[in-house]
């Protein structure tokens, strides 16, 4: 078998393509299907099978496009109540790509309906784990309390990923390869390797999750410093039951708007511009989620501060990044939501205010500081000791927290999710100097 691994750098997101015998199947494909169809014809080969190993929450797959733009089988687990044309699969089941052998293998913990794909052919077996098993890590248990059909608690997960890991692997050979759906970046676990890939014989020696330990220390040790949950997962996984529209056609009937010097005062705005030009000038009701590249975690942060289908605009610094933003928007399903994508006039007088960094490195009491880290990166030590901590994602919803008697300053651990943060405040503290630390938060940092 031949094994093509694609990487989303943003999201931290791994998907497969397998070719033999000129027939290929798709694991865990992200939103836009183009790449898998690129290679398709390059191996030319015809693509015959969708494999998802669990309905997503962190990206939208596009496995209802590639069924009808290929005509190739979804399988996807029974338990999964799915709305779109599908094979259900249980424990056990094997499906034929060519001369490779996919055999269906329940692996529940990060989620109840969660498949392990195991592909042979010969002595060659690889593990296509989904969110199961990570490099170094396995997936969070505490994703289905509110969002999919299937609901369970996160402790009873946690035992079950517990059960997964001592008795599924057990009869595989230490060489058989591990190729997960996410590595480190993703919001899916706490401590993946930066590896792309891995042999389930290392695994075994140097994975946390395969220790010799109780159940119940590896429940503690599975739900303690899990990162925050987006708003956006729930819906995800929502979107990738039904099965989303196909991208092409959902980001081209968004209008685009030129030269635009004011909009609809009720309705958001996201500025995905670098921080300098935003605080230059920007219009009314913006929130500034930059993205300048796939350094920047854009997807992420605009499913976390910004609600499931709430409306807003979408400003980019250029034409030329339309095609980029209105892909990064869909990634997570998100691109129904825009009213419009627009560019700024240069007429704007709408600025943000600029920090004194020598004041306030001389008289810190004299402003409000708000820490807008996670709560786990809190937990770890404050960077100023009489700051308030507000994560990013719960700014907009507790901003009333923060007093309106002294200048506020908004930081971070690094500088980028403070630009959001402070633009929030703008818009909720009226007649409040606010000001973002942005990278300067370094230079307070042992």
């Amino acid at each position: 078998m031949t094994i093509k691994q694609f990487k989303d750098e943003a999201l931290a997101h791994y998907s497969y393509a397998i070719v033999s015998n000129g027939v290929m199947a798709v694991v865990d494909p992200c939103r836009n299907p183009l790449q898998y169809y690129t290679y398709a014809e390059e191996q030319k080969a015809k693509i015959i099978a969708v494999f998802e190993t669990h309905p997503h929450a962190d990206f939208v797959s596009s496995h209802l496009q590639i069924h009808e733009e290929t005509g190739a089988s979804v399988y996807v687990s029974k338990m999964t109540d799915v709305n779109y044309p599908h094979t259900g699969i249980e424990e056990g089941d094997i499906i034929k790509v060519g001369n490779v052998s996919f055999k269906a293998v329940h692996t529940p913990g990060h989620s109840p309906d969660s498949f392990t794909f195991l592909a042979s052919e010969g002595d060659e077996k690889v593990l296509f784990t989904g969110d199961t098993l990570f490099i170094g890590d396995v997936g969070r248990p505490d994703l289905r309390e509110n969002a999919g059909n299937m609901k369970a608690k996160r402790i009873e997960l946690a035992k079950e990923m517990y059960h997964t890991l001592k008795t599924k692997f057990n009869d595989l050979p230490d060489e058989a390869l591990v190729y997960p759906a996410h590595g480190a970046g993703s919001l899916c676990g706490k401590n993946m390797s930066d590896a792309a890939s891995s042999t389930l014989g290392e695994e075994r020696k140097n994975n946390w999750a395969f220790k010799e330990q109780t159940e119940e220390e590896f429940v503690e040790e599975i739900l303690k410093d899990q990162p925050f949950i987006p708003s956006y997962f729930g819906f995800n996984v929502d979107l990738n039951s039904k099965g989303a529209a196909n991208v092409q056609r959902s980001k081209y009937t968004i209008p685009l708007k030129l030269q635009v010097e004011d909009l609809e005062k009720d309705v958001l705005v996201v500025d995905t511009r670098d921080e300098k030009l935003y605080k230059k000038a920007h219009l009314l009701n913006s929130i500034n989620i930059m993205a300048r590249g796939t350094a920047d975690k854009f997807e992420t942060w605009l499913g976390a501060i910004i609600e499931p289908e709430e409306a807003f605009y979408l400003v980019i610094d250029s034409v030329q990044k339309l095609d980029e933003l209105l892909e990064r928007a869909a990634k997570i399903g998100y691109e129904q939501q825009i009213k419009g994508v627009v560019t700024l006039s240069g007429k704007l007088s709408e600025g943000s205010d600029k920090l004194d960094l020598e004041d306030f490195k001389n008289n810190k009491e004299d402003y409000t500081i708000v820490d807008i880290r996670n709560n786990s990166e809190v937990a770890k030590g404050k960077i100023f000791d009489n700051a308030i901590a507000v994560p990013l994602n719960e700014l907009r919803d507790r901003a009333e927290e923060i007093p309106s008697t002294k200048p506020v300053v908004v930081h971070c651990a690094g500088g980028y999710r403070s630009a959001s943060g402070s633009s929030i405040l703008e818009n909720e503290l009226n007649g409040v100097e606010v000001y973002d630390l942005s990278d300067a938060i370094k230079q307070f940092q042992t």
